[in-house]
Formats: structure tokens, C-alpha cells, sequence
């Protein structure tokens, strides 16, 4: 008897491993399709980094935490195939909203940024106040440290690696190798799979995917920014440096948000 439930078990365990190694073998990997993302900027974060000593700013944010809340939500999408992406945001959303502290260009953009993947070349479409900005350069080569740390994002496994860029902030990536797509929200990619989280601890913001549509995309969702003044990322600096000159530590998180 103990035989026969002995070779019972082996049967069974047999029949399992079989059936972990038919759906490994029949794993379906997504290669094209639009990801929906919510960005989410820590308002209350982001302000209490700027108001400093000043009793002026001080009254500014108490007045800004009655009427508003405490994260602010952007909807973007990323469309892909296996060598391009294209992220751009839903709509029209008007980061002036929210009064004095809304205006701040930091908090969103509304960029579009169209990459490459094997040219390794990115298009990317900024503006800042009255001007708008072409930018056309090499893909950032961004040196992430992998991690044993994993979570689910818009049902697919990630795992999570870091990395530092712009010499000081801090990335916090989570990645699925079920996309085998190099790429990622705003100008992030270079991981072995489609990036579906970041964070930036020390900016207050985060991007998370809420949806994957699994489908085929069209040349137009995948179309390159043609509108702005045409500039590297070099030169862009350089321009920006020049016009913020007068603009003290403030100028320091334009530049940050431009660059990034």
C-alpha cells in the first residue's frame, strides 16, 4: 500500500512539472501595444522643499494644503513595439492648476519623448512657460544595479533595480521580462525589459503602469515630436542656465525636470 501511494505521488509531481514546463515553453511574451501610466507627484513634499525660512512661502503652502490635496495624477501612455517607444500624455492636462505653487513647471510637463531602440537615439518634446524645446540626443546610458526585490505592477512579475542619474537622483525601476522591450516612462530605459514603475524618492514622483493593452500599434502612435526649438541635451543646459541665472536654488529643480 505504501508502495503503490509512494508511486502515486511520483505520478503526480511528474504530471505537474510537466504542465510548469508546457506553460514556461508557451509563455507569451507582449511585443507591440500601448501602456497606460499615472504619474503621481507628492505636492506637499515637493512644496515643503521649496518654502525654506520664508514666512511668505510659509503662508503660500498652509493656503495651498486647504484647497488641495496632498498628490497630484497625470495620465500618460506608451505606446511600443520591439524597437521603438512613444510616451505622451492622455490629454491636455494643465499643470498651472492649484495657484501659485501649480505653475511650477517641475511638477509635469506634458513631455513627449519618442526613442529609438536601435538607432539608441531619443526625440523628446519640453516646454517651459512660453517656450517649447526639440531635443534630439543619444539614449541616456543609465548603470542600474539589479536587486532580488520584486512586486506586481498592472499584473505582470517585476523586479527592481537602481541606479543614479544626473549625477544625483535616485532611481528606483521595476521591470518585466514578459515585454522584451528596452524601454520605459519619460526617458528611462536600458533594462532588459519594459519598465512599468519608477520612482524618484527624493522628487516626489512616481510612475506607475494601471494597464497594458496587448495589441498592435500604429506609425502614428510611435511618431516623433517635430514641434520646438531644435537643441541637444548640451545645449539645452547651457540655455537654460543662462536664462534661470537669477533664479537662485530654484532654477536648480527646472533644470533637474528639463534634463531628466
Amino acid at each position: 500500500m505504501k508502495i503503490r501511494t509512494f508511486q502515486l505521488s511520483i505520478c503526480l509531481f511528474a504530471l505537474v512539472l510537466c504542465a510548469q514546463l508546457v506553460q514556461a515553453q508557451y509563455a507569451r511574451f507582449v511585443e507591440s501595444g500601448v501602456i497606460e501610466f499615472e504619474k503621481r507627484v507628492n505636492m506637499y513634499a515637493k512644496i515643503k522643499d521649496r518654502v525654506g525660512k520664508s514666512s511668505f512661502m510659509e503662508q503660500a503652502f498652509e493656503q495651498y494644503q486647504r484647497a488641495n490635496p496632498q498628490f497630484k495624477a497625470f495620465k500618460y501612455n506608451l505606446a511600443f513595439n520591439g524597437t521603438k517607444t512613444r510616451f505622451w500624455p492622455q490629454d491636455s492636462q494643465a499643470a498651472s492648476s492649484g495657484g501659485f505653487f501649480g505653475s511650477d513647471p517641475s511638477i509635469d510637463m506634458g513631455n513627449i519623448i519618442a526613442t529609438d531602440l536601435l538607432a539608441q537615439q531619443g526625440t523628446s518634446q519640453k516646454s517651459i512657460y512660453e517656450e517649447t524645446y526639440l531635443i534630439t540626443d543619444s539614449l541616456r546610458q543609465i548603470q542600474w544595479r539589479f536587486t532580488n526585490e520584486s512586486r506586481e505592477i498592472a499584473g505582470y512579475e517585476c523586479r527592481r533595480a537602481n541606479a543614479i542619474v544626473l549625477d544625483s537622483i535616485y532611481v528606483v525601476a521595476f521591470y518585466t521580462d514578459q515585454i522584451p522591450v528596452s524601454g520605459g516612462p519619460e526617458s528611462f530605459s536600458g533594462l532588459p525589459g519594459m519598465i512599468l514603475g519608477v520612482a524618484l524618492p527624493y522628487e516626489h514622483v512616481t510612475y506607475f503602469a494601471t494597464k497594458v493593452d496587448d495589441r498592435p500599434v500604429s506609425a502614428k502612435e510611435l511618431a516623433a515630436p517635430t514641434k520646438g526649438k531644435a537643441v541637444n541635451y548640451g545645449e539645452l543646459g547651457e540655455q537654460l542656465k543662462a536664462s534661470l541665472k537669477n533664479w537662485g536654488d530654484y532654477a536648480q529643480s527646472i533644470l533637474k525636470a528639463m534634463l531628466l
